[in-house]
């Protein structure tokens, strides 16, 4: 989802934006030699991630370290807060630890136990999809849309 993002967000958008997992590269050096949990916080602080800047997390559970469950999220969300970037989210469950240092964070409810990923990510595609087709933030006419 962030990979698709981020691409909208450029091409529809015009805003600069980037996946740190897109570079699978710099992204399996950060896990090997620190570990998997500093791979978006070695990412970010390579980026100089400061005040002007804005972390967009997509996840199923925001991150929680009592379960252990996606430190590298709860460690970009925590460098994110420390350097005054904003930080927003689409989250679903119980949206963990982005949802509750976030800026903004849409929370997808959870309608059915047994399906809480699927309807997530799903929700997360059309909700980054509504950002993109805004007409007061779209800048640039999609393919399928502007052929006549």
């Amino acid at each position: 989802n962030a990979s698709h993002a981020v691409n909208d967000f450029r091409k529809i958008l015009n805003l600069d934006a980037y996946s740190p997992t897109d570079n699978v590269s710099e992204t399996t050096a950060n896990a090997n030699d620190d570990g998997w949990d500093s791979i978006f916080i070695n990412y970010l602080n390579v980026s100089k991630i400061n005040k002007k800047d804005l972390i967009f997390v997509f996840s199923v559970g925001g991150g929680n370290l009592k379960k252990n469950i996606s430190p590298n999220i709860v460690k970009a969300v925590n460098l994110a807060k420390k350097k005054r970037a904003k930080i927003v989210g689409i989250i679903g469950k119980d949206g963990g630890h982005t949802k509750r240092y976030a800026n903004a964070c849409v929370l997808i409810p959870v309608i059915n136990k047994t399906h809480i990923t699927p309807h997530s990510e799903g929700m997360q595609a059309l909700i980054w999809h509504m950002i993109v087709s805004h007409p007061k933030l779209k800048v640039n006419k999609t393919k399928w849309e502007s052929i006549k």
